[in-house]
């Protein structure tokens, strides 16, 4: 098999992309039963940590099952669904048994309109979502009936097939969007436009801008009025957010890539070796090398 891995950003974190030719149809999306050896990749080594540059929605059936995403450990039971998104580091646990059905869905699947109604890019919402009884029963449902259209290929034609895989994979995602927000308890994000323009603007730049005036200027706002939106959204300020993405990426380098201490500095904003070991220590406790070496 042709390999298919890249490189994210020459972080070092193998990325895998969405295996087109393994979809039915080769539509956009892939949906079944999770089990032993499952994988969308022959190639991809799914207990290590590795990013993957589409939507995984895990329904499960049994458990438990513990599953690490973005240096957190979440565990996940019989009706619990964990929804891992572009990007973020993951890693699949070697003993745990995965039951139940996942679905991998490709970022460009669906319009931008229903991209944003869905909130596919929400990296703020909890990946492991519990819901109640009966909204399990109506996430079942919907599931089950994507699964019937995806595997029905042979009614429709392929352009009217994809048409309605669309459909009803946005009344799925309808369904999941709310439940992730209304169990991180942040529904107002959805209307607050400020706070979605920074958080988009900080996850663009995040690794060269470390300024919270420069980004109020760049977005058209006061520095009072970011401040305000960003403690409302999320209880802290926006120097707090952005130390906090920045913390977060200097982490996954230290720990899945054996680049230096000095380059990873770089790769989020600090030309100067001493500054990032201070910011690092400052945030962490531990300087960077430190925290490597925990880790390994």
């Amino acid at each position: 098999m042709t390999d298919r891995t890249q490189q994210a950003d020459g972080d070092g974190i193998r990325t895998f992309p969405f295996p087109v030719e393994l979809a039915v149809g080769g539509v956009g999306l892939q949906i079944g039963p999770m089990g032993a050896g499952g994988t969308w990749h022959a190639e991809a080594p799914l207990h290590r940590v590795h990013r993957i540059d589409f939507h995984v929605v895990m329904l499960f059936t049994g458990g438990p099952v513990r599953h690490m995403i973005d240096f957190a450990e979440y565990e996940a039971a019989a009706g619990d669904l964990l929804w891992i998104r572009p990007g973020q580091v993951h890693r699949y646990s070697r003993d745990s048994e995965y039951r139940g059905t996942v679905l991998t869905m490709q970022p460009g699947f669906l319009p931008r309109a229903t991209v944003e109604a869905t909130g596919l890019y929400r990296y703020d919402l909890p990946p492991l979502l519990r819901p109640g009884p009966a909204q399990l029963s109506a996430l079942r449902a919907a599931l089950e009936q994507l699964r019937r259209e995806y595997e029905d290929t042979a009614t429709l034609p392929l352009s009217l097939h994809t048409a309605v895989l669309r459909h009803t994979l946005t009344a799925f995602l309808l369904r999941l969007a709310h439940l992730a927000a209304s169990s991180a308890e942040v529904s107002r994000q959805q209307t607050d436009t400020t706070f979605t323009r920074f958080r988009d603007a900080v996850e663009r730049g995040f690794a060269t801008q470390h300024s919270v005036s420069a980004y109020a200027d760049a977005l058209g706002y006061s520095r009072r009025t970011l401040v305000r939106a960003v403690r409302a959204a999320t209880g802290e300020t926006p120097k707090g957010f952005i130390d906090k993405r920045v913390v977060l990426e200097a982490k996954r380098l230290l720990a899945h890539t054996d680049m230096p201490t000095g380059r990873v500095g770089v790769a989020v904003g600090f030309p100067d070796a001493a500054n990032f070991s201070k910011f690092f220590q400052l945030h962490t406790g531990l300087t960077p090398v430190a925290f490597r070496a925990e880790l390994r």
